[in-house]
């Protein structure tokens, strides 16, 4: 390199430097800027609305079984790739109630202080639906529907039963740029949850959500959101994945069988424990059915309906 090079090349560098900082400098304050300017008092449009369908099939009342998504929002239950299992369900007696809170047209947009009053109300109308025994209600939710399943049967003590699949044991931040509001309220009021902490940016940006949540989980104010599981008033059946990657879902399930215990609950609590990431649970609906059989369908008025009487 010559000696008249060295100057130029050096110009060049130091504005790479000065973009590259410029840039980061503006992301840094769109950052900021879409975290505190989030309206945190204003309600989601459609608030309390959700998407329900049921399916039961003609004949005598079926306990109902309410099927919660997770975090991709729409009305999952609802889709072809669940038919199967939906169809599973109801050969073993059960009416299923697909439930959507967010996502769909009819819905909040963003999973941001759902209503638990509203996922309340739309199992009260399928439990006056002909084809459903309404004395017998079991809901079962995947990763944030697992969330929302516990906390569900924590203020409602006409829940008979909860299958939270990958869950988690703490409310966490709604599922906006912002994330400074709770996933869920209950009568018109944001529940209490535990803040993504700066700390955990780099993770953020990164796509590591398993540290993001390890971190959130650590924060001061995590226990106050705590999801007060012993007040539930039926079975728990947690199937948690030993690799997730989404978020540490054994550890906060053995943390509730831990808090159930604790609290001297008498229920049958039972936790699995899957190979394999988030997703993996679902593989394991067998498990699902053995519980139900086991636990849910021996209570006096969850009977299943039989093939005989359907």
């Amino acid at each position: 390199m010559s000696a008249r090079a060295f100057p130029f090349l050096l110009k060049i560098l130091l504005w790479a430097i000065g973009i590259a900082l410029a840039l980061l400098l503006v992301g840094a304050a769109w950052v900021l800027w879409r975290v505190y300017s989030f309206d945190t008092e204003t309600l989601p449009e459609r608030h309390g609305q959700v998407d329900a369908r049921l399916y039961a099939p003609a004949g005598p009342p079926r306990p109902l079984l309410v099927g919660l998504g997770g975090a991709e929002g729409g009305n999952s239950w609802t889709r072809d790739h669940w038919q199967q299992q939906r169809d599973r369900f109801q050969q073993q007696g059960y009416a299923l109630l697909a439930l959507g809170y967010f996502g769909q047209p009819n819905t909040p947009q963003d999973l941001d202080r759902i209503a638990l009053e509203g996922v309340q109300e739309a199992i009260r109308e399928a439990q006056g639906d002909p084809a459903v025994n309404g004395d017998c209600v079991i809901l079962m939710g995947g990763s944030k529907g697992a969330e929302l399943a516990l906390l569900l049967a924590a203020h409602d003590p006409d829940i008979d039963a909860v299958v939270a699949m990958a869950p988690g044991d703490t409310v966490f931040p709604a599922h906006t740029d912002a994330m400074t509001t709770s996933s869920w309220s209950y009568r018109g009021e944001p529940l209490p949850f535990a803040p993504i902490p700066w700390s955990a940016t780099p993770d953020l940006i990164g796509g590591n959500l398993h540290a993001v949540m390890e971190r959130t989980l650590a924060g001061e104010t995590a226990a106050a959101a705590a999801i007060p599981v012993e007040r539930i008033a039926g079975p728990i059946l947690l199937v948690a994945a030993q690799d997730d990657e989404m978020w540490p879902s054994v550890r906060m399930s053995r943390r509730m069988v831990e808090r159930l215990e604790g609290a001297g609950s008498s229920y049958p609590k039972e936790l699995v424990v899957v190979e394999g990431g988030h997703e993996a649970v679902v593989d394991h609906f067998d498990r699902v059915e053995a519980f139900l059989q086991e636990h849910v369908a021996t209570q006096a008025g969850c009977r299943p309906v039989s093939v005989a009487e359907s």
